[in-house]
């Protein structure tokens, strides 16, 4: 602990690590001073019950994003939701449309024309979740909805989404970090003292039980979430190897390859990312039926709208997050061309012949440890609404998506430190 002080203090001496460091912070201030700046024309407490009527996991979510800034109903009360929805359906048409490809693989102009396209994209996503949260929350316009609620209330919730967009662009450019990541962890960050608060709250309101056994819950409550912790940042940095040896070929007098290397595979490819595909669809139903049949009482609205909390929506859930893992690590990672590249260079795996056998054997290697990855992120996700039925807690901070972003954004910032640290001959974090 003591070295990384000092590491700390070595980065601090450097000039423009030291000015990375302060950008960041100001900006990040900037931030949280915005996410307690309100909307024209809302009022936050009928929106909130509003919120908590039908939002669920997804509306909690977004509450935590946004570092309180949801349920407030700031200006960055969608934060960077719509930029990180826009970046994955880029993604995905880049996949599927051969022109985005082209681009992707041009190199840094190519990447620069899809980022316009991202930021593009998540203006007009930001709008139209601006003016789905408009309709469905009508009832908390303040005098009632008409044009100029509806162009100042969407347009301010589309305009704090772009300036976080642009705010997020700043810290990568000049600060330290991922920038929309560190404002994601920010937000959630900001968050700690509310859960801390309210773990206490019931322990005083003797919700956990009297004396000892209130004491006791608490350290158990504590112990998960370090638990948690460790095992996220395990599954995070955990990777197969797969060994691959290159052929030694003459090319003139000289002799190339013979080398011998590993193929990284990460047990975790896509993240957080199914998580939120699959919370997006499991609170879709609910959110129209809320929004557009509020007052219906048929089985089918009562069905959707009741159906969190179920041992069926847990199950589907956890189906859905398994899917949506195979499903990027798909995108992500071909064992084909992987095969072929290893091919054409002269590598090969010990004991496999290049080519079919070769792609098989690395496709199967990534099912394995992607049912792994799948089953780790759905039993993760599902623990704090566990605990929530157990402790009577709040248990969406404590654990799950919260903690699989705040310690991704945590080791990649690290990393970052680190390259930066190395480049100047220091010693880094990760000895």
């Amino acid at each position: 602990m003591g070295g990384m002080f000092q590491v700390l203090r070595n980065a601090w001496k450097i000039q423009d690590l030291r000015r990375k460091f302060i950008f960041t912070v100001l900006l990040l201030i900037v931030y949280r001073i915005g996410a307690h700046i309100p909307i024209p024309n809302l009022d936050p407490n009928e929106f909130r019950r509003l919120i908590e009527e039908f939002g669920g996991t997804l509306g909690g979510f977004l509450d935590i994003i946004s570092g309180g800034a949801f349920k407030n109903v700031t200006i960055f009360a969608m934060s960077i939701t719509p930029y990180i929805n826009s970046s994955i359906i880029i993604q995905l048409l880049t996949v599927a449309i051969p022109s985005l490809e082209r681009l992707a693989k041009e190199g840094e102009e190519g990447r620069k024309i899809l980022a316009q396209y991202t930021r593009y994209g998540a203006v007009i996503l930001g709008f139209l979740q601006a003016a789905g949260l408009y309709w469905g929350m009508r009832s908390a316009v303040v005098g009632g909805p008409n044009v100029l609620n509806f162009i100042t209330i969407t347009l301010t919730f589309t305009a704090g989404t772009a300036f976080l967009m642009w705010l997020g662009e700043k810290i990568t450019e000049n600060g330290i970090g991922n920038g929309i990541s560190m404002i994601i962890f920010a937000g959630i960050l900001s968050r700690g003292p509310q859960a801390v608060q309210l773990i206490f709250g019931l322990y005083e309101a003797k919700a956990f039980g009297e004396g000892i056994i209130g004491i006791l819950v608490i350290l158990l409550i504590l112990v998960i979430f370090v638990a948690v912790i460790a095992a996220v940042i395990w599954v995070q940095e955990a990777e197969r190897r797969i060994p691959i040896q290159y052929a030694k070929r003459v090319v003139g007098r000289k002799m190339y390859g013979g080398q011998s290397t590993h193929l990284p595979i990460k047990v975790n490819l896509s993240g957080v990312l199914p998580i939120i595909f699959a919370m997006s669809i499991m609170a879709f139903p609910s959110t129209l039926v809320t929004m557009f049949w509020p007052n219906s009482t048929s089985k089918i609205a009562l069905f959707f709208k009741n159906a969190q909390g179920t041992i069926w929506y847990a199950l589907v859930y956890a189906l859905l997050i398994i899917f949506f893992t195979f499903f990027y690590s798909v995108i992500q990672f071909n064992p084909v061309e992987i095969a072929n590249n290893m091919k054409k260079n002269g590598g090969f795996i010990p004991g496999l012949r290049p080519g079919k056998p070769t792609s098989d054997y690395i496709a199967k290697v990534l099912n394995r440890i992607t049912w792994f990855g799948g089953f780790f992120l759905a039993v993760v996700t599902l623990l704090p609404s566990i605990l929530g039925s157990i402790f009577r807690v709040g248990g969406i901070w404590i654990g799950g998506t919260t903690v699989l972003i705040l310690v991704g954004v945590a080791l990649e910032t690290v990393k970052q430190v680190e390259s930066q640290m190395l480049m100047r001959h220091y010693k880094g974090f990760l000895e």
